[in-house]
Order: C-alpha cells, then structure tokens, then sequence
C-alpha cells in the first residue's frame, strides 16, 4: 500500500511543525545543479552536489539524529538565500550552521573561510593561518573538501598558493562558474 502525495507531505510537514523531525531535507534546484540541502533547527548542516537523498539518510542520521525526512519547509530559508544568490541579490549569507559534528580546528577553519568576502578569494595556507595553524595548508584543503555547507561556506573562494583554481567537491567546473558569478576575473 503506498500513501498518497498529498497526505505524506502533510505529515511531513506536521512532523515539522511539532518538532519531532532531527533534520529535514529537499532537493534545491540551482543553476550548478540539483543540491541536497539538509537543516535542523540550529541551522544549515548539509549541502551535498551529490543530490541522492539515499547517499546522506544514514550520515544525517548519525550527526542529527534518526528522524530525517524529507521537509521542504525546513530548507525553504536556505532556498530563499540561495536562490537570491544566485540571482546576484545576495552577497552574504544570513543563515545559521549546524557545524556539531566538527572537531575545534575545522570549526575555526571555516569560521575563516566564512569571512572571505563575496568577490574575493584566499589561498589555503592563509586560512591555515588565520586558524591559529600557519602550516596546515594541507588540513585546510582537506577540510576544503568535506566542507558540509558548500556555497554558504564559501570554499570555491579559496585557490591555490598561486592563484589557480585547485580542487573543489563539486567539480572545478561549478567553482570556477560560482567564482565568475561573484565577479572573479581568473
């Protein structure tokens, strides 16, 4: 027996409502491309260029908590700034992170990374730096590419010790459009 479209998202947004959902997700559409977008009530905890809900169920799970459905409602705030980014409205993002899973020196990496100004891009070895850890380019750029909140932490703005365009999640195609988007000449 399956239920009807209708009903599962009533109850899917009833169990937003009464707070019993861990995390909520939905698929965004963008101009990169579908992203699975993932919140709980302390703020954005996953944006995925892999859009296949069944390949983050079981690590939202673990981070959050074991009730994760699919709620658009709850990732409607990070849509609406997304969207206005794309758009060119938006220059910063006014939105909170659920970083509770990350260990103390990836918090204040991307606690860096989210000062690098739209429009601007930092290398790797400075936000080592400004992380307290001047020789953790390295660490930098594998938190780089774990980075949980893609776009709304914005590590498409950081390059390599000479400018170039190195490594990126999601494809150095999408970093090199997010980086024209914001004006970056490469």
């Amino acid at each position: 027996m399956s239920v009807p479209t209708e009903l599962d998202r009533r109850f899917r947004e009833a169990a937003v409502r009464a707070g019993l959902l861990d995390a909520g997700y939905d698929i965004v559409d963008s101009p990169i491309g579908p992203l699975l977008v993932a919140a709980t009530d302390r703020g954005v905890l996953r944006i995925s260029f892999d859009h296949e809900p069944e390949h983050h169920l079981e690590r939202l799970a673990r981070q959050a908590g074991p009730r994760v459905l699919r709620a658009p409602s709850r990732v409607d705030p990070v849509r609406r700034e997304l969207d206005e980014y794309f758009a060119g409205r938006r220059r910063a993002f006014d939105l909170a992170i659920d970083l509770r899973a990350a260990p103390p020196f990836t918090e204040r990496v991307l606690a860096e990374l989210a000062r690098v100004p739209f429009g601007a891009t930092a290398t790797y070895a400075a936000l080592a730096a400004r992380a307290g850890n001047p020789k953790a380019a390295r660490a930098v750029g594998m938190i780089m590419n774990r980075n949980p909140v893609p776009i709304v932490l914005p590590c498409h703005r950081v390059v390599g010790a000479n400018g170039s365009l190195v490594g990126y999640a999601g494809g150095l195609e999408r970093k090199e459009t997010l980086l024209r988007l914001e004006g970056v000449f490469l």
